[in-house]
């Protein structure tokens, strides 16, 4: 939940679905027309290999996209620059790297202006992401960026159907939102099933549905397992209680009453869950 928040409340997710009918990455331009849009960053999953002579990083991911998309990301740059706009435009083979691919392929060295090779072809490294983990669904320490304009070139081919949108007005998503999905319409003919325009509100609600969901569902299992565990606790004390007969009729002969010796049983059984705990924790903490 606080990866979606990370984003902000004033940008959209665009998704297409229809493979026949996508938009061209030269079409972007016409969304930031649209009134209360102020930038878009398409975004591509390559399937793409990254080396850098013997050195593979494992689960490396590829993707392309454009200069606004570290921006509308929040995703900030360690050390080196984004992609330009010239860039883009000449398909400069360029790359910004994730903190564990520059420590598979560079370990301590300075990845900047370094060699690496995607699919075989060598890209110039630019920069390097801080580190951070996974977001939305991106591992972006294990993320090799290339500029969107490239795509083609890596297996792929320039129709977009991931977008993130930036929006003027957080308070009037849900009429940039309507804005949005009337243009994809009208653009590309297709209706509402192969297409979803999403805020993050939208993201958090759908979250703190399944939490809840999730939170019952613990909930059940933890409470079957205190059922089993008292039911347990119960058969061992009344072992207990039989096996100790001599001790209790000596008690009773001594003027003790059935609530003292119930009391008794109680405590002991108090004390003894409460050391195993206790125990239980220390072991926890000491050894994970």
């Amino acid at each position: 939940m606080s990866q979606i928040k990370s984003l902000g409340t004033d940008i959209l997710t665009i998704n297409i679905t229809d493979k026949e009918k996508l938009l061209e990455y030269n079409e972007l331009s016409e969304l930031t027309e649209l009134e209360g849009i102020i930038a878009v960053a398409p975004y591509k999953n390559l399937q793409a290999t990254v080396s850098r002579g013997k050195a593979v990083p494992n689960r490396a991911s590829v993707m392309a996209t454009d200069e606004n998309y570290l921006d509308l990301r929040n995703i900030k740059i360690e050390a080196g620059r984004t992609f330009s706009y010239i860039d883009i435009e000449n398909q400069t083979k360029v790359c910004i790297i994730g903190a564990s691919v520059k420590e598979s392929l560079f370990n301590l060295a300075d990845p900047i202006g370094e060699v690496i090779k995607i699919n075989g072809d060598e890209y110039t490294v630019i920069g390097e992401l801080e580190e951070q983990g996974s977001s939305m669904g991106v591992n972006l320490d294990n993320l090799v960026m290339v500029p969107i304009s490239l795509a083609k070139s890596l297996g792929s081919d320039s129709k977009i159907n991931n977008i993130y949108v930036k929006i003027t007005d957080e308070k009037n998503i849900d009429g940039s939102k309507t804005v949005l999905e009337n243009y994809i319409m009208r653009k590309l003919q297709i209706t509402k099933d192969y297409y979803s325009v999403t805020s993050q509100a939208q993201m958090l609600e759908a979250m703190n549905s399944i939490n809840s969901t999730f939170a019952l569902l613990l909930g059940g299992i933890a409470s079957i397992s205190l059922v089993v565990g008292g039911i347990g606790v119960m058969n061992v004390m009344l072992v207990s209680v039989t096996e100790r007969t001599k001790e209790i009729g000596i008690r009773k002969a001594l003027g003790a009453k059935r609530g003292d010796i119930l009391f008794q049983f109680l405590i002991e059984a108090l004390v003894l869950s409460g050391l195993g705990g206790i125990l239980g924790v220390i072991v926890r903490i000491n050894f994970g």
